[in-house]
């Protein structure tokens, strides 16, 4: 698709924005209930918006930001307690295409 068309562009800019969200919604951790903030920012956000984004750009350099960028968002401690080669069940569908 050319990056260019208006509908590429409103997409860039819509996955843009919601990366943003989910950056704010991330520092909700702590003092809403970390299922709550979970819930809404990996299950609604990640697994409904981002990920269908991320899916439908190529592989390559614009592929990979997006994945760094939704990567850093996610609290560390999430993951301090998950053995070796396990993740969060709401990151299994975004695992799998990191792998890829």
């Amino acid at each position: 698709e050319d990056k260019s068309s208006p509908c590429s562009k409103f997409q860039e800019r819509q996955f843009w924005s919601a990366v943003k969200l989910l950056s704010n919604v991330v520092l909700w951790d702590g003092i809403v209930p970390e299922d709550k903030v979970r819930d809404l920012g990996l299950s609604k956000l990640l697994n409904r918006y981002l990920l269908l984004n991320i899916l439908n750009t190529p592989l390559g350099p614009d592929n990979i930001e997006k994945c760094n960028k939704v990567v850093a968002c996610l609290p560390e401690r999430w993951f301090q307690d998950l053995k070796s080669g396990s993740t969060l069940p709401e990151l299994t569908n975004f695992c799998q295409h990191l792998l890829q």
